[in-house]
């Protein structure tokens, strides 16, 4: 029930549609992903729509549920939560309108609106589905209209409005019919957006919000859902950007490693990022272009190095959400060795080369500078030194530079570097900010610091997590989320053998 002070006539637009809630998943840092921290969508793991900071057409497409088809770890936890306490089955609200389409609608501030593709959404979010889909322009011309804000703040002032509240206003059919048929006279439009933090985006630097960051990550082999997913609903402007995008794979590097300055022979980054733009603005590319590229990354007037050697790292964590899918490792100094890495092939052996293949060449170059009487190469060289030591801390994954993840228990933990993808960024960057900084500003071998903390979760853990009982330890109490937490190699190793023998 909702009281009004004023006189309401004529229809409510609850009598046109219904709305739904979105999920909660009760452990947001378990279950939920931004779509950049994995290379592809795997098995188990859903879109998850959540709420755009202002009203368009397509926003909030960047994150991933894991659902595993409703029957997998989070339907586990939660009939493990249900024992101890009250759960609302909140896990799976909205059911009703995935593979719908309609309007999604955040509950939060000025109550932005976008049109909803038929993900799973989550609770920040209410999704209305009209009743009849030949109403549901009318729908989106009201919802996405100012006059749907002021109805609404008409009968609910909270800041986070009522889910129900969504539907209770007046709706005049007939008028919002006219406006959608002069707005949209060949219907809604489709998937379409030039954001790369949206799964529906093509993946062509040449039409993106942020060209540079495009650039580098296609430069790495980062290829975005919509050029991976040929099923994936896309306006046919949409899918011809994913075709152009074919061309620009010959620039792609083979191992996720390329490095700012020249090192084993290659081009250095510069020259190997100015080919793929090149080829990606086709003829109209020139001097010009660039300069403007660089004015909208901060850096007007200044070159494309200094650029991916000052900017481009802090830059790519504000754009992702501060979940860095393109690492900067650096040694330090603004002309020493710096090398950009895809976080995705990023494993044991691609940590292994970066150390004793592409530093051990410029280390090799350095002694023959200071052989030869090169200026600055003694200092290259004791750089380099210290940030091959610093990762070789990483790579072997001794306390305290190893990686922690409190869902798992002590025998699936990860010996020394082998990050499992699906953990995210958040628990696997860990070791890369923990050791020693190698220069006066980054943390860690990363040239910035991206704002990634380790605090406790909210929430509580069930019993039955694997790290139930380790709050008191830091202060806290049982069913703590502790993320800061360390391992002994000697601690996994001897957990993986009782593990082994139970099995044998």
């Amino acid at each position: 029930m909702r009281i009004s002070f004023e006189e309401i006539s004529g229809s409510l637009l609850s009598n046109y549609c219904n709305v739904y809630v979105g999920q909660v998943s009760g452990d947001n840092s378990k279950y939920v992903l931004n779509i950049w921290e994995l290379p592809q969508i795997g098995e188990g793991w859903v879109f998850l729509g959540t709420a755009g900071l202002e009203t368009n057409h397509f926003t909030g497409n960047s994150q991933l549920l894991l659902w595993e088809n409703g029957a997998g770890k989070l339907a586990f936890y939660q009939s493990e939560l249900a024992k101890t306490r009250y759960s609302s089955g909140g896990w799976k609200k909205g059911w009703q309108a995935w593979d719908r389409i309609g309007v999604r609608i955040s509950a939060m501030n000025n109550l932005p609106a976008s049109i909803h593709l038929g993900s799973h959404f989550d609770i920040n979010t209410s999704v209305i589905i009209p009743n009849n889909y030949c109403n549901l322009a009318a729908i989106w011309c009201f919802c996405s209209s100012p006059e749907y804000f002021y109805a609404i703040r008409k009968i609910d002032q909270k800041l986070n409005v009522t889910n129900a509240t969504l539907t209770k206003v007046p709706f005049d059919l007939e008028y919002w019919t006219k406006v959608a048929t002069e707005q949209y006279p060949n219907g809604l439009p489709k998937p379409y957006s030039d954001d790369p933090t949206q799964w529906i985006f093509h993946g062509h630097p040449s039409k993106s919000d942020s060209p540079l960051q495009v650039a580098v990550a296609r430069l790495l082999g980062y290829h975005w859902p919509a050029e991976l997913d040929p099923e994936m609903e896309l306006s046919d402007e949409q899918r011809e950007w994913v075709k152009r995008c074919d061309s620009l794979r010959e620039f792609e590097d083979d191992d996720g490693i390329v490095c700012i300055p020249s090192v084993r022979g290659e081009p250095t980054a510069t020259d190997r990022l100015l080919s793929l733009l090149a080829a990606g603005y086709g003829e109209s590319w020139n001097n010009d272009i660039l300069s403007d590229l660089l004015a909208q990354a901060d850096h007007a007037g200044k070159t494309l190095e200094t650029w991916l050697r000052e900017k481009f790292f802090i830059q790519h964590c504000k754009l992702f959400n501060h979940r860095p899918f393109i690492w900067h490792i650096w040694d330090g100094l603004r002309d020493g060795f710096s090398v950009l890495v895809n976080y995705h092939r990023f494993d044991h052996k691609t940590l292994e080369s970066l150390i004793y293949t592409y530093i051990g060449d410029w280390i090799t170059r350095q002694k023959h500078d200071i052989a030869h009487g090169v200026d600055g190469a003694q200092e290259k060289l004791d750089a380099a030194e210290v940030l091959k030591k610093r990762l070789e801390l990483i790579l072997e994954g001794e306390s305290p530079y190893d990686i922690f993840v409190r869902w798992k228990p002590l025998s699936e933990q990860p010996m020394g570097w082998n990050p499992d993808l699906n953990d995210g960024v958040r628990m696997n960057i860990r070791p890369f900010l923990t050791v020693p900084p190698v220069g006066k500003k980054g943390a860690g071998v990363l040239r910035d610091k991206p704002n990634i903390k380790w605090e406790k979760d909210r929430g509580q853990d069930v019993p039955s997590a694997p790290w139930y009982h380790l709050g008191p330890k830091y202060g806290g109490k049982e069913g703590d989320r502790i993320n800061d937490h360390h391992l002994t190699l000697d601690e996994k190793k001897r957990a993986r053998e009782g593990r082994n023998n139970v099995k044998i």
